[in-house]
C-alpha cells in the first residue's frame, strides 16, 4: 500500500509552528478569530490542529498524550507495565500516585487542549459561509470524533470530568466553577456525537472530493463506529458491542496485518489493520517513542532510556511459539560490555560480565531500523484486532463460549502463531479470563490495559498479585482507585472537583 501522511498543523495562539524547536519552524499562516475561518484552507488548518493535539504538542519536546506519556497512565500502572526509575512514572509503576503527579496533570492538559481546539473549530466552522455544506459537515464531523477520543480517555482516567462543548463558547462564564459531568451523561453525549460523525465521515479518503488525496490518518466512518463499540464495551452494553463491531467488519476495509512485528515498524506508516492512528514523520513531525521505549545500552538501538518497559512476569507469560514474544529485547550484549538479561530468580546477584535487568524493553515503538532522535512511529489508537477481541468478549458475555467467539480470538492468535483456543476447553468464566489475557498480549502499550482490567473487575486482583510476588506492597484498592485523583492544580482552579473519595 502506498504510504500517505497528513500534515498536522499545530495552532498555538493563532500561529502554526513546527513541533520541534530545534528545527527551523515553518509558518504556514497567521490565523486569529478575526481574520481566520474565512476560507476552506482556514477550516482545514483548524481541523488539522486538533489532530496535532493527539501528540501534545509540547513545545521543545514531543512525548505528550498519544506520543508517549499517556501510556504511563494506561499501561505502566497495571499488571504488565514497569518503570525502574523514580518520580512520576515510578510512582504509577508501584501503584502509588497523588494529585500532584505530573503525568496526571500533563495528560489532563493535553486532552483538554484537544477539546479546546475541537470546540473552537466546531464553533467557528459552523458559522462559515465561504465553504459548502458538505465541507462544513465533514470538518465538523472530524472535530467531533477527535473530541470524543479525548473524552473517552478523560473518562477512562478520571470518570466524571467537566464537559465543555462548542455551546459553552458563547457563555461568558463558561470558565467558571463548573461541576463535573457524570460518565453516564458524557457517554450519552458521545453516543449522539459519534453516530452523527459515522453518518457523515467517509469509509476512506480515496479520491475524496473535499481533500483530494488519500489522507489515511483522518477520521473515518469505521473509526467512529469502532469508538462507539469501545464506549459500549466499557458500559457492558454487550448487544451494542456486537452491533457496532459487525458494522465495522461489514465495511470490508480492515484486515489483520500478516506480521505482528511488522505492524509496528516505523516504515509501516499505515496498513489495513489501522482504523485510527496518530501518524508521525521522523524529525519533521516526530515523537520520542523510541527514546522512552528503547533498551538501555543496546549496541544498535543506541542512546535509549528503557523508561517505559514491561515486567518480567508479563514477558514470561508468552508462549515461546508466539511471535509477540519476539517483540522485546530480553537479552543482548550491551555497550557496557555486560550481557543484559533476566535474573534467574528474584534477588539473584549477577556474576561478572552480566547485568540483570529490572524489566524488559519492547520493540513495539523501538525497532532497530530507526536511528533518528524524533522517530516517526505511528501509534494505533484503534485497530482491527481490538474490534475482533471486543466482539468475542461481548459474545461470551451474552451466551458464553461460541464457535464465533473462539474463531475471533484465534484469528488474532493465529496471526502471531500462538497456541489456538479449543471451544470445549472453556466456560464463560474461563473464556473471560482468556480474553483478558489475550488482550494483554495483543494490545500491551496501546492504551487499553487499565481500562480492560477495570472493566473485568481484575484491576486490584492482578496488579496487587504482581506487586506482592515481587516483594512490593499491594496498593490498589477498589473502588476508590477506579479513577485517578484529579490534578491538584485543577482542583485549586475548580473547587467543584474533589478527590475526597479517590485517595
Amino acid at each position: 500500500m502506498k504510504k500517505y501522511t497528513i500534515l498536522l498543523l499545530l495552532l498555538t495562539a493563532g500561529v502554526q509552528i513546527s513541533c520541534n524547536t530545534d528545527l527551523d519552524p515553518t509558518v504556514y499562516s497567521s490565523l486569529t478569530n478575526a481574520n481566520g475561518y474565512q476560507t476552506k484552507s482556514d477550516a482545514m488548518a483548524a481541523v488539522n490542529s486538533i489532530y496535532g493535539r493527539l501528540k501534545g504538542p509540547a513545545v521543545g519536546d514531543n512525548f505528550s498524550y498519544w506520543a508517549t506519556r499517556h501510556f504511563a497512565l494506561t499501561d505502566i500502572a497495571t499488571d504488565l507495565g514497569h518503570c525502574q526509575f523514580t518520580g512520576d512514572p515510578g510512582q504509577l509503576s508501584l501503584g502509588l500516585w497523588s494529585s500532584n503527579n505530573g503525568l496526571l496533570l500533563e495528560d489532563w492538559n493535553a486532552m483538554y487542549k484537544l477539546v479546546s481546539n475541537a470546540n473552537n473549530a466546531i464553533y467557528y466552522i459552523s458559522k462559515m459561509t465561504e465553504i459548502s455544506t458538505e465541507e462544513k459537515q465533514q470538518f465538523i464531523a472530524e472535530a467531533k470524533f477527535l473530541r470524543a477520543v479525548a473524552y473517552m480517555d478523560l473518562t477512562d482516567s478520571w470518570g466524571p470530568v467537566v464537559l465543555i462543548t462548542q455551546d459553552n463558547l458563547g457563555n461568558p462564564d463558561y470558565l467558571g466553577q463548573t461541576p463535573p459531568t457524570s460518565v453516564e451523561e458524557i457517554d450519552a453525549f458521545l453516543i449522539g456525537e459519534l453516530n452523527e460523525a459515522a453518518s457523515i465521515l467517509p469509509v476512506n479518503y480515496q479520491s475524496n472530493p473535499i481533500y483530494g488525496s488519500n489522507d489515511v490518518g483522518r477520521a473515518t466512518k469505521g473509526a467512529a463506529l469502532t469508538l462507539l463499540a469501545k464506549l459500549y464495551l466499557r458500559a457492558h452494553d454487550w448487544q451494542n458491542v456486537v452491533k457496532y463491531t459487525k458494522q465495522v467488519m461489514d465495511l470490508n476495509q480492515y484486515q489483520l496485518f500478516p506480521s505482528y512485528l511488522g505492524l509496528f515498524k516505523e516504515s509501516n506508516k499505515w496498513c489495513d489493520e489501522n482504523i485510527f492512528s496518530s501518524l508521525s514523520d521522523a524529525n519533521v513531525n516526530g515523537t520520542e517513542l523510541l527514546n522512552h521505549f528503547g533498551p538501555e545500552s543496546h549496541p544498535v538501538v543506541a542512546e535509549r532510556w528503557q523508561y517505559y518497559a514491561v515486567n518480567w512476569d508479563f514477558y514470561n507469560s508468552f508462549g515461546d511459539e508466539d511471535e509477540r514474544k519476539q517483540c522485546f529485547f530480553p537479552e543482548y550484549m550491551g555497550t557496557d560490555d555486560l550481557l543484559h538479561k533476566q535474573a534467574p530468580f528474584l534477588g539473584a546477584e549477577p556474576p561478572e560480565g552480566e547485568f540483570y535487568m529490572q524489566d524488559v524493553a519492547t520493540r513495539k515503538y523501538a525497532d532497530d531500523e530507526t536511528t533518528t532522535y524524533y522517530d516517526g512511529h505511528s501509534v494505533d489508537i484503534l485497530r482491527y484486532a481490538d474490534v475482533l477481541l471486543s466482539r468475542a468478549e461481548a459474545l461470551n458475555e451474552i451466551s458464553g463460549p461460541t464457535s464465533e467467539a473462539i474463531d475471533l480470538i484465534n484469528q488474532v492468535k493465529g496471526r502471531s502463531h500462538a497456541k489456538l483456543l479449543v471451544l470445549s476447553d472453556y466456560n464463560q468464566s474461563t473464556l473471560r479470563d482468556a480474553i483478558l489475557q489475550e488482550r494483554g498480549w495483543e494490545l500491551f502499550y496501546e492504551g487499553k490495559r487499565r481500562a480492560d482490567l477495570i472493566r473485568m473487575n481484575k484491576y486490584d486482583v492482578l496488579v496487587n498479585a504482581y506487586h506482592l510476588r515481587v516483594g512490593e506492597t499491594a496498593t490498589i484498592k477498589m473502588p476508590q482507585n477506579k479513577y485517578y485523583t484529579y490534578p491538584q492544580s485543577q482542583v485549586n482552579l475548580n473547587t467543584k472537583l474533589s478527590n475526597a473519595d479517590r485517595q
